[in-house]
């Protein structure tokens, strides 16, 4: 079993979670968060305004996953959410060793 997180941007999360709604998927938790990466906080357009904050909003998303179909679930997030600008966000995968 692997934990995908899945950190996007807020309007690109919508779109992810209907790609994944037919997906073989264990469990699945959205939460809202805000942080930086490279980006630090560059001035950037969201909601058609113009913003420059030190932590940028996002929304994560984590799954739960089969071994076997962890890359099918991987190439349809990366799909959708990839727009090869800077601040598209990150995609983490992690081993489950043992749940309940």
């Amino acid at each position: 079993m692997k934990q995908i997180v899945t950190i996007v941007r807020p309007h690109l999360a919508e779109r992810v979670l209907k790609s994944l709604r037919l997906a073989p998927i264990e469990a699945l938790s959205v939460t809202e968060v805000k942080g930086y990466g490279r980006q630090k906080s560059y001035l950037d357009e969201y909601q058609e305004t113009e913003y420059s904050q030190a932590f940028v909003p996002k929304v994560e998303i984590t799954l739960w996953v089969d071994d076997a179909r962890c890359d099918e679930i991987l190439e349809k997030i990366v799909t959708v959410a990839r727009s090869g600008r800077i601040g598209d966000g990150k995609v983490f995968v992690l081993p489950v060793g043992e749940y309940l």
